[in-house]
């Protein structure tokens, strides 16, 4: 008799892939790490050279049926990876385009798709008013926030110093908030730029609370 071998109660087990499907489930994989975000159908589509979106989500629906990824119900571009699901602490906000951390832009915010994050860390739970902005520009290195990275934010009341995403006079921008003799305004955080001061209105959009950094530039 051949020896049984036991299978811990957490291993998680799912159907043989395709040498394609390993290959499609790999650049997911890689992609999410370099970028913190999951590939969406166009991304895929380039990469593998399919001749539709649709042949992509073909072999999406291939690997959640094999149990190599899920989807994330009534989200769209959510995937996660099925050893990832017993960390009740993750989950994905939405990606609202770019925000300017330099001279504040016109123009409003498009979806980008998912980005995974863990609420244990950032001190957040899951709801409509966490997201997260793609920064452009150099305004706020000294705070150490860098193009490329994603800033999350909370849709909540703004606090003296707190770094927001801040609609001023009609347009967007990543700055810091400070409170002075009961006036408003934004504070750089790079010597190169200055302040802003509002004309008529400064109606911040979300609380900074935290970072996810892309190591591809």
């Amino acid at each position: 008799m051949s020896d049984v071998v036991s299978v811990p109660a957490n291993t998680l087990l799912f159907k043989m892939l395709t040498s394609r499907q390993q290959q499609l489930l790999d650049f997911i994989r890689n992609y999410h790490r370099t970028t913190g975000v999951m590939p969406s159908t166009r991304d895929i589509q380039q990469h593998f050279g399919f001749a539709s979106q649709t042949a992509a989500v073909s072999h999406l629906r291939a690997l959640e049926r094999k149990g190599a990824i899920k989807k994330l119900a009534g989200k769209a571009r959510a995937l996660v990876f099925p050893e990832d699901l017993g960390r009740t602490f993750s989950f994905s906000v939405p990606v609202y385009g770019a925000i300017p951390a330099g001279l504040p832009t016109s123009g409003d915010p498009t979806s980008e798709g998912q980005l995974a994050i863990d609420s244990a860390l950032l001190g957040v739970t899951e709801s409509d008013a966490t997201f997260a902005l793609r920064v452009r520009g150099e305004s706020m290195i000294g705070a150490h926030i860098l193009p490329g990275d994603y800033a999350v934010f909370e849709k909540r009341e703004a606090r003296d110093g707190d770094i927001v995403a801040a609609l001023i006079d009609g347009e967007t921008t990543l700055k810091r908030f400070i409170l002075k003799d009961g006036e408003a305004f934004l504070k750089a955080e790079n010597p190169a730029f200055n302040d802003l001061q509002p004309v008529s209105e400064l109606l911040v959009q979300g609380v900074l609370v935290g970072l996810v950094r892309s190591t591809r530039r």
